[in-house]
């Protein structure tokens, strides 16, 4: 009780010079150790600020991303896991609820580079139509969409958009994998296939090298998406907290190098590019 009690008391201490610094640390892809260590504050002060700061920025980007005026979109998922490994599950010792595999799903405007769209959950049909409905609600304009060739897109796009869309699938084709390759190397891509699955979309506009480049960084950015490490998720509630995070920096704090203004300046929903400060001061 005494513990709780110094820790609360910490959290009430912590100015936004200091909240800022540990924002600075994790969105830069320092591990919540590491940056308990590097900010001289406890874990558990971190992990607070880390799911106060996860909320506020979910419910924020929520409620802003909306009427956007994007007109090309690219969707795809990134694989991470959350305690265990799904196959490794079995043999887990008392594994939490939402442990194993999660995918995380992200949208993309492939002209002003914002993130308005993501969902943390399994790679099922439903997570899938959950994630394009929710992407539809944000949009003013029709647009051009690009998916992988994951088969739940074609429902999802069809109840999320209906007849109101130009969709198209790039299916990419891979050659033979061999055992002498390395485990985490990809096979390589051979060849690759437009496939119109709904409108009209412009064949020179189907692609998903924006938001396969967003999934890199991802992984440079958000530490527990680091591969071969002990820095994976513990808590699904973390993970989704971690991505909220990262999305508010990347959209509005982050200078997009291409853009050299942030993603959410490009989009029309910022005037100015967000400090960490201001950040940290959405969970006040």
């Amino acid at each position: 009780m005494r513990n709780r009690l110094r820790i609360m008391f910490s959290m009430n201490r912590l100015h936004t010079a200091k909240r800022a610094q540990i924002l600075g640390l994790l969105v830069e892809g320092t591990s919540l150790r590491a940056t308990s260590r590097l900010a001289d504050c406890s874990i558990n002060t971190v992990t607070k600020l880390l799911v106060d700061m996860g909320a506020a920025c979910s419910e924020y980007q929520d409620r802003t991303l909306r009427n956007l005026p994007s007109k090309r979109m690219q969707v795809d998922e990134i694989w991470a896991f959350v305690y265990a490994k799904e196959r490794n599950l079995a043999v887990a010792k008392q594994a939490p609820d939402g442990a194993g595999d999660i995918w995380t799903w992200t949208a993309i405007c492939a002209d002003t580079k914002l993130v308005p769209s993501w969902l943390v959950g399994d790679r099922s049909g439903e997570t899938a139509k959950r994630f394009i409905c929710d992407l539809s609600g944000r949009l003013a304009n029709r647009i051009q969409l690009t998916s992988d060739g994951h088969k739940v897109y074609l429902q999802a796009v069809e109840e999320g958009f209906g007849a109101a869309i130009d969709y198209a699938q790039l299916i990419k084709v891979y050659g033979q994998l061999f055992e002498r390759q390395r485990r985490y190397s990809p096979p390589e891509i051979i060849g690759t296939e437009r496939i119109c699955c709904q409108g009209d979309p412009d064949p020179a506009y189907v692609s998903t090298s924006y938001v396969e480049r967003q999934n890199l960084t991802m992984r440079m950015s958000i530490r527990r998406f680091t591969r071969l490490t002990n820095a994976f998720s513990k808590k699904v509630e973390n993970h989704a907290h971690a991505v909220a995070l990262h999305f508010m920096w990347y959209n509005f704090g982050r200078v997009h190098r291409t853009l050299r203004i942030t993603p959410a300046m490009a989009a029309g929903v910022s005037d100015h590019v967000w400090s960490l400060e201001e950040v940290a001061d959405l969970a006040k």
